[in-house]
Parts: structure tokens; C-alpha cells; sequence
């Protein structure tokens, strides 16, 4: 039997989500960063979110680590800054 997605996440539990992952000093794994949220979601629907970030391309998540690739992550606009250039 396969499961199913019992609701669909809240905008607002998108939002806090996202703001953790902006907040996050490193790249957190799934479930630090699951744990790291300011109030409790069900795992099933935190997993749907991050499925939603990965394909809206806000997030890229290499099986360990979640990276947020999205328009206001000074980290990376850091990093893309002080990239060398190939040419």
C-alpha cells in the first residue's frame, strides 16, 4: 500500500521552513534541521515541503546535507563573490 499525503502544508509552514534553513549557521542534514524548527510539523509534511523546495529549485539537497539556493541566502552570494573564475 502506498502512503499518502494526508494535507497539503500550510504557506506559512513553507515560510518557517525556509526561514530555518536562512537562519542555519551551516548545511544542516533532514533532521537537524526538522528539529531545529520553532514549532512541530509531522515529518511526513516536512519531507512534502522539502520535496516542493527541491523542485521549485529553492533548495538542492545531495542525499545529506539541504543547501537553500534560493535569492536571499547570503551564504552563497558569498561564496559565487569569491569563486574563481574558469574560463
Amino acid at each position: 500500500m502506498a502512503s499518502r499525503v494526508l494535507h497539503e502544508p500550510r504557506l506559512d509552514t513553507i515560510l518557517m521552513v525556509e526561514k530555518a534553513l536562512l537562519d542555519a549557521e551551516d548545511y544542516p542534514t533532514r533532521t537537524e534541521l526538522w528539529r531545529r524548527l520553532p514549532r512541530r510539523i509531522q515529518y511526513q509534511t516536512f519531507k512534502r515541503i522539502l520535496d516542493y523546495l527541491e523542485a521549485t529549485g529553492r533548495i538542492v539537497y545531495d542525499g545529506r546535507r539541504i543547501i537553500y539556493t534560493g535569492v536571499a541566502n547570503p551564504k552563497l552570494l558569498t561564496l559565487i563573490e569569491t569563486a574563481k573564475r574558469i574560463r
